[in-house]
């Protein structure tokens, strides 16, 4: 179960590892408001995913460590586990579909994972990922749908709140759900006053 206490253990443990991104002042978007970006791009491997990656694996028993992660993605959560499977000292596996870019699977290969290509789109690399999974005794590292992903997610919540206290309002796009559900859930928590708006990509509308 999701609780704040994860959360801010998640906290104590990534401030180890990953960088606590600034808030960037963006007036020219609207110069009758005060609006702040924070940067994730800006973090290890280029995404927010590694926050829920990293803490994931981190609190893996000693038998799980043994046996080594899987994942699946198309580009930024499989960097995220791989450099989390590698700070942990632990070995990763990431299934990518055959058209991600070049791009992302150097820089996957990079951060010490091996990269099993999989002919298809997304939904058929998920597909080879479980059946690796069974078969190998890995532990999968789902991209939004884990409570510790969430809870390394929810991380930026406890930052947001850190860095401008007085915020009313925070905006947060949508894919998964697992940052938005991180970044909720921490921010209700701790001042359910503040508004949180999820925002999605018309082209791939998940939660409608």
């Amino acid at each position: 179960m999701l609780t704040l206490d994860k959360i801010y253990h998640a906290s104590f443990v990534l401030k180890e590892v990953l960088r606590r991104t600034d808030l960037i002042a963006a007036s020219q978007i609207a110069p009758d408001s005060s609006i702040f970006l924070k940067p994730e791009n800006l973090q290890l491997t280029g995404s927010f995913k590694v926050r829920g990656a990293y803490y994931k694996i981190s609190q893996l028993s000693d038998e799980e460590k043994a046996k080594g992660v899987i994942a699946c993605s198309a580009g930024n959560h499989a960097q995220g586990v791989a450099l989390g499977a590698t700070k942990n000292g632990i070995k990763s596996l990431i299934c990518l579909p055959s058209g991600a870019p070049i791009s992302k699977v150097e820089a996957t290969k990079k951060y010490g994972a091996e990269v099993c290509l999989v002919d298809g789109v997304y939904d058929d690399a998920y597909q080879k990922a479980l059946q690796l999974k069974e078969e190998k005794g890995y532990t999968f590292v789902h991209p939004f749908d884990d409570e510790n992903v969430i809870a390394g997610q929810g991380t930026i919540g406890i930052e947001l709140l850190d860095q401008l206290p007085d915020v009313d309002a925070v905006i947060v796009p949508v894919g998964g759900g697992g940052l938005i559900s991180g970044v909720a859930f921490a921010i209700k928590s701790l001042r359910p006053n503040i508004k949180v708006y999820g925002v999605q990509a018309s082209g791939a509308p998940s939660m409608v």
